[in-house]
Parts: structure tokens; C-alpha cells; sequence
């Protein structure tokens, strides 16, 4: 197989693409293509890449039956910056290789996430761990906004005094706040990629990673435009369902009454507004 080498990849690489207020995601490396998606599978009868159309069609045959393999020849290879609590939920992805700045080398950096005001908002009523889609009203965002940052700088403070009195960096860090930003690099095949994009893109992820996620899928559509494309329709628009939702879907379309009700027509009836 040749070296695949993207057009529009070469002209990103290195760039940084800022997420929040002082993050970013930068594409350091890759490994492949749509091309090498398709050589990949057709390796088994020894064809390469046909037309583009032809190779539309089996990037599309192989998501939708969850063919994975040949995804897996594509790797990136990021540079993230990104605040302590995002990347914590980034690394349940245990599916990448990753390597992190230590507290216990480097002196942090006085950098922490300050959450803009449409971005503060109460306690979700019925999502445990998320927030309402309401802000707070000026006011209040400012008061929280203040009580962030005060106690950030009053911490950074401390952390300071604590290395000039010689303490060591890996005590002296460990009062710093879980807003602090952190830098990692973290490689990746598409497959997996593909899997974090899903879940991370979700309305019910949180806010903040949700904007990492959606800065790197907008560079993975500069590396693999026809992959990109196949998993929003299979994948990241589309739905699966049950046996009995799929009884549901074939009464209805036959002129038929949807036979489900309660939670299980409730949950149908979500898949079908997302």
C-alpha cells in the first residue's frame, strides 16, 4: 500500500483549534485515509481503490454492518489541552495511547476553565449528572463566575508558596482545583475514535467535552471525508432498535396501531425526535 497523504490533513496539521476559553485540540500526526479504509478491505481478493463511488459504497457497506476492522488502519494522533475534569472523563476511553504533562516533573501553569455565562446553569430536574439547558440569569452567572476565579487565584497562591518553601512539586500540587488545565497527547485508531465521537457529540454528554468532540470530528472530515460522512448517517443520526420497536416500525408501516405503550412507547418515541 502507498503512504496516504490528505490534502486538507497537511494543511492542518500542527494548527490549534481552540475549544473553551483556553483549551485547544491540535492534529499532530495520522495514519491513513478513506483510501486505506478501502485497500484494507478489499485486501482479502488483492483490488485497491476503485472509483470514488465504488468506494463511497463499501465505506458505507462496512458501517453499516459494523464491519470495524478496516477502520482500525487509520490512526490520529492528537495534542489536547484541556481542563483536569474533561480530560478525566476522556481517559474512561481506554481504547488510545496517552501521555500526559506530570505535576510531579512541571510546574502547572496558572490556567484555569472559567465557564463562560451561557454556560451556567442549575441542576438538571431529571438528569442527575447534567445541567439545565436554561442559564442562569446575569447576575448570578457573574457571582459564580467570581467565586471561580477567586478561589482559583487563591489556590494558585498557595501552590506557589508551597514550591518556594522547597515543598516538593508532587505535594504541592495536589490542592490545585480540578478546573486546572492539563495537556496530553492521545493516539487513536478510527474505530475507537469513532466510538468516543458517538458518545461525546450526545446531547446528554457534558458541555464541555461535547466542544472538544466537536472540534475533532471536524478534523477527522478533513482526513476521512467518506468515513466521516458514513458514520453520521449510520451511526451519529442514526438509531437502533429493539425487537419490539422494529414490530412497532413494521405494523405502522403497514396502516396499522403502534402497539407499544408507556416507558417502552416513550423511549421509541425518543429515538424517533432525536
Amino acid at each position: 500500500m502507498a503512504h496516504c497523504v490528505v490534502e486538507e490533513a497537511e494543511r492542518i496539521l500542527d494548527q490549534s483549534f481552540p475549544v473553551l476559553d483556553k483549551g485547544f485540540v491540535r492534529l499532530v500526526d495520522y495514519l491513513g485515509s478513506d483510501q486505506r479504509i478501502v485497500q484494507s478491505a478489499r485486501v482479502s481478493y488483492g483490488e485497491g481503490t476503485k472509483t470514488y463511488r465504488q468506494d463511497k459504497g463499501l465505506i458505507n457497506y462496512l458501517m453499516r454492518n459494523d464491519h470495524t476492522s478496516p477502520f482500525e488502519q487509520v490512526v490520529f494522533t492528537f495534542h489536547v489541552k484541556a481542563p483536569i475534569f474533561v480530560a478525566r472523563q476522556w481517559v474512561r476511553h481506554r481504547t488510545a495511547r496517552m501521555n500526559e504533562i506530570s505535576g510531579r516533573y512541571s510546574v502547572m501553569k496558572d490556567e484555569v476553565y472559567l465557564p463562560d455565562e451561557g454556560s451556567i446553569a442549575l441542576q438538571s430536574e431529571d438528569n442527575k449528572q447534567g445541567r439545565q439547558e436554561e442559564p442562569v440569569d446575569a447576575a448570578t452567572a457573574e457571582k459564580v463566575r467570581t467565586m471561580l476565579s477567586d478561589n482559583a487565584r487563591s489556590t494558585f497562591d498557595t501552590y506557589h508558596e508551597l514550591l518556594d518553601m522547597g515543598i516538593a512539586r508532587e505535594l504541592s500540587r495536589i490542592n490545585l482545583p480540578l478546573s486546572i488545565y492539563t495537556e496530553f497527547y492521545w493516539e487513536i485508531d478510527l474505530h475507537n475514535l469513532l466510538h468516543f465521537l458517538q458518545l461525546r457529540l450526545d446531547h446528554h454528554a457534558q458541555a464541555e467535552i461535547r466542544a472538544y468532540a466537536e472540534v475533532m470530528f471536524d478534523i477527522v472530515r478533513k482526513v476521512c471525508p467518506i468515513a466521516a460522512e458514513a458514520f453520521e448517517n449510520h451511526r451519529l443520526h442514526g438509531r437502533s432498535f429493539s425487537r419490539d420497536e422494529v414490530e412497532a416500525i413494521r405494523a405502522m408501516a403497514h396502516g396499522g396501531e403502534n402497539p407499544l405503550e408507556g416507558r417502552a412507547l416513550e423511549i421509541f418515541m425518543e429515538k424517533l425526535d432525536k
